[in-house]
């Protein structure tokens, strides 16, 4: 065996040697991990709560129905970062792009708000995704 590939094999084998923790220190991960876990939670929430409120209330004619909409649509198109929870910051934290996101809805307003109603898709009982998967 040549020595280019005696070190080439020896590199690659450091590559799979597993890395080592004290407990301290895995225990202390783990910890930090659930501490900050209710507030990814929260954030899931209020994001989700937002697109629900937009898809929902897009086609709303009622006042309260369009403030509704028209609060959350403002949540939603603001870049401001300086309020934790805003949609920008949430957006970071779950590592969602937020302009992808923003185009999405707003893609979706275009197409489904100006039929004045929300379609929701409901697949045919015969070509419903688990009984393609089922075989049933």
């Amino acid at each position: 065996m040549r020595d280019g590939e005696f070190q080439a094999e020896e590199r690659l084998a450091d590559l799979f040697q597993p890395d080592v923790l004290v407990p301290a220190q895995f225990f202390d991960r783990i910890r930090r991990r659930s501490e900050h876990e209710g507030e990814r939670r929260l954030m899931v929430a209020v994001l989700e709560d937002a697109i629900d409120v937009y898809r929902k209330r897009c086609t709303a004619h009622d006042r309260r129905g369009r403030e509704l909409f028209e609060e959350a649509e403002a949540w939603i198109e603001s870049t401001d970062r300086r309020w934790l929870f805003s949609f920008e910051n949430i957006c970071d934290v779950l590592g969602i792009d937020a302009d992808y996101l923003r185009r999405g809805l707003r893609e979706w307003k275009a197409r489904y708000g100006a039929r004045g109603r929300v379609l929701v898709f409901r697949p045919p009982a015969d070509q419903h995704p688990l009984r393609k998967v089922s075989g049933d």
